[in-house]
């Protein structure tokens, strides 16, 4: 056995406790003080990942996967957001109607394959996006987009020139964000086109493979076990420092933490704020802090009839001990946020009206008709620290008769039932798609169908909350090109969202990061598919 296959053996019992050593044996040897030089190693959670087709990643952990494999039309800058910078494409014009985006596409791009990267590739990508129509296909057909028309209105005109047209004439900014989201990724044409079964794009296929042209490769997927990527030594950026990465979902904190101060990791991304300080003190290791435009909160399926209530709704707001859990389980892993868009995007309320009030919330119950609380059921990843706002809340809760029995599950089951609309109550994260205001108001206060079989499926839909009314200002923002008024629009849609709505929206996260002193390179951006290993080195 070689000394990093050794390594990992190592690693592996400890993270599965002293029964592994007699099932793996001893003879895997001492765990070893560091990692290769040319391999970087992470801890990480991410079981929710559910697909690595970026036509189809609707996920935290399976954005930040697409980021390093696949490029994208446009990005922007990590540091200023309000810089959009050229990436496949170099450049682009609008036409002045603003309906019309033409992108000229950068030359010398390969795919991991070999094939040259074109506008067609760019086309086909945007294409196919649309007519598998899954979850994050909205970011494109919101634009008027359909299978019937997108082959027209998406379009390579020659082998560098990109036409993207869209419906109404929005704000060129706006557009543009839509353009750094992770469903906008650029496949290699030629190899997914020979992936296709049955007319699915390639879809099979790329769920547990990828033809990208990224830094990174992608090696292997094992759910919830094993993500790995090798190194593409002719990016057209520049070849990674590292020839591989390794990201190996550790679900427990503590385990994380000792594989860190083990040199078994390089990095351990989910510890909890009372380990923060003692690794403070450790000269082999840093503390990064990255503030997200991600959001914790729970949704009230609006299904359930008792859920359904508005008092309930309001009731449930003032059940959440907000100050408590800040000081405590979120300790440097968020602040209190309590609207749809995060701070930092144009229009982003930053009141905090809700303050734990048991004796408040009794008396909206009471109007409700419960005055002695109900029962209910809570979905939950059963990760940190979501179970552990998930018991919090259970707990402030009991004080006014709400007994909430918690379903803690794998955040890839978790998801999937929430989809499904099968949930009581389901408490998530949420992650801007871009940046943008509309990509928060779009799922938090629009629901154009609230259907069973509905096309677009936002938080609302999920969430079974049927506004007509609230949707047609939420378009009505979007198309504002004024930015004062378009501003004051969105202050509207969050205050209504805030009074009235099945969501308890609670923190704004802020991403810590525990890294080995001899790392550096990492970025960790403002949403989890602008965090990237491309430059990451070790001494």
């Amino acid at each position: 056995m070689n000394p990093f296959a050794r390594r990992l053996v190592g690693a592996a019992v400890i993270a599965l406790g002293a029964a592994a050593v007699t099932a793996i044996g001893t003879s895997a040897g001492p765990v070893l003080a560091e990692t290769p030089k040319d391999t970087f190693v992470m801890a990480w959670q991410f079981d929710d990942i559910v697909t690595l087709d970026p036509g189809e990643i609707f996920e935290l952990s399976g954005a930040e996967y697409g980021s390093q494999v696949y490029d994208r039309l446009v990005t922007f800058d990590v540091n200023d957001v309000s810089k959009i910078n050229g990436h496949v494409a170099e450049s682009w014009t609008v036409s002045d109607d603003g309906k019309t985006f033409t992108f000229k596409i950068r030359d010398g791009i390969k795919f991991h394959s070999g094939n040259p990267l074109t506008a067609e590739d760019v086309a086909w990508s945007f294409q196919r996006a649309v007519k598998m129509n899954k979850g994050p296909a909205f970011i494109l057909t919101q634009f008027g987009l359909t299978p019937e028309n997108v082959d027209q209105k998406v379009r390579a005109t020659d082998p560098r020139t990109l036409v993207f047209e869209t419906d109404k004439a929005y704000a060129p900014t706006f557009v543009l964000y839509c353009m750094t989201a992770d469903v906008t990724s650029v496949v290699d044409a030629k190899l997914v086109k020979t992936k296709e079964v049955n007319g699915d794009f390639g879809n099979a296929w790329l769920k547990t493979n990828s033809a990208g042209s990224g830094p990174f490769v992608l090696k292997q997927w094992k759910a919830s076990e094993l993500l790995s990527f090798d190194a593409n030594p002719n990016y057209w950026g520049g070849a990674p420092a590292v020839k591989r990465v390794l990201v190996r979902h550790i679900a427990e904190p503590a385990t994380q933490r000792l594989l860190l101060e083990k040199g078994d990791v390089d990095v351990a991304r989910n510890l909890k704020p009372e380990q923060f300080e003692p690794l403070r003190g450790n000269d082999k290791i840093r503390i990064v802090q990255s503030p997200k435009g991600t959001l914790y909160y729970f949704g009230l399926n609006q299904k359930n009839e008792i859920l359904a209530k508005p008092e309930v709704r309001k009731a449930m707001k003032y059940l959440v001990d907000y100050d408590g859990m800040a000081k405590t389980i979120m300790n440097g892993l968020g602040t209190v946020h309590q609207a749809f868009l995060p701070k930092g995007f144009l229009g982003a309320v930053n009141d905090n009206p809700y303050k734990y009030d048991p004796a408040k919330a009794k008396e909206l119950l009471k109007q409700a008709g419960y005055p002695d609380g109900f029962s209910i059921t809570m979905d939950v990843r059963n990760t940190s620290p979501s179970m552990d706002m998930a018991q919090a809340i259970q707990g402030s809760a009991a004080a006014a008769g709400v007994k909430i029995n918690l379903l803690p599950a794998d955040g890839k089951q978790v998801v999937t039932k929430y989809r499904a609309r099968n949930h009581d109550m389901l408490l998530y994260q949420w992650g801007a798609d871009y940046q943008d205001p509309h990509t928060n108001a779009d799922t938090f206060a629009a629901n154009p169908d609230n259907s069973d079989n509905a096309k677009a499926k936002p938080l609302t839909w999920r969430n079974a909350w049927d506004i007509p009314e609230l949707t047609k200002k939420t378009e009505a923002a979007v198309q504002e090109r004024d930015t004062a008024k378009r501003a004051a629009m969105y202050d509207e849609l969050q205050r209504t969202v805030l009074d009235d709505s099945p969501f308890v929206i609670m923190f704004q996260q802020t991403e810590v990061i525990a890294e080995r002193s001899n790392v550096s390179g990492l970025v960790w951006g403002p949403s989890f598919d602008s965090n990237y290993y491309w430059k990451v080195s070790k001494k």
